[in-house]
């Protein structure tokens, strides 16, 4: 089985009991009489460039037992292949923070499954999406979602203040998800060899005008 677990969106505990318990199994699996539970999963994935958690990966490997392989988007993108080996014969676990198919669907790992006959599960969880009542505002005010990207030299899009203005137009409000910079290193991380994800600040992206 591929399992599609979503995270939620603080840290390790936000997980449903449900996502938990479908990738764990009792200890007494391993001849001991007690209720901790272990991953049964052969393989755990944490995809690593939608968002990130409030927490370390580490934090995450001591709460389930066990390792997570950090997925990046070159290896969910190019190497499916290699994610969901045998997972017709095995568990094996993907985790997104927030909800697997929220804001950053990930249906083409689904779909490569279908391909291979290797059957799925996806377990949802709080998103962002579902999030926006903690602002006070009803998400049903809220128009287009649109995301913001970091701009480069060469790459400066410019849809999403289309979809901006549609909303402003009809009186709607605006979720704007900002970009992660998280294989990118500063000047400082590039000399310590370290890598620090990080979201773009308001002050990012903004021109003279």
């Amino acid at each position: 089985m591929f399992y599609v677990i979503g995270l939620g969106l603080s840290d390790e505990k936000d997980i449903t009991v449900k996502g938990l318990e479908v990738s764990s199994t009792s200890l007494r699996y391993m001849g001991r009489a007690d209720s901790q539970a272990v991953k049964r999963c052969e393989r755990v994935y944490l995809e690593s460039y939608t968002s990130i958690l409030m927490i370390s990966k580490e934090k995450l490997e001591a709460f389930y037992g066990r390792e997570v392989i950090t997925a990046t988007r070159e290896m969910v993108e190019l190497e499916s292949d290699e994610m969901v080996r045998n997972a017709d014969t095995v568990d094996v676990a993907f985790l997104v923070v927030g909800d697997p198919l929220g804001a950053t669907t990930h249906t083409d790992l689904l779909l490569r499954c279908s391909q291979l006959n290797i059957p799925t599960t996806t377990i949802h969880n709080a998103s962002i999406l579902t999030a926006l009542g903690s602002t006070g505002l009803q998400m049903y005010n809220f128009g287009q979602t649109l995301s913001l990207v970091f701009y480069t030299e060469t790459w400066t899009p410019q849809s999403w203040y289309d979809r901006l203005e549609e909303n402003l137009r009809i009186g709607m409000h605006t979720l704007i998800l900002v970009d992660i910079k998280v294989r990118e290193q500063s000047e400082e991380n590039m000399a310590r060899s370290v890598i620090s994800p990080f979201p773009m600040s308001v002050a990012d992206n903004q021109g003279d005008d």
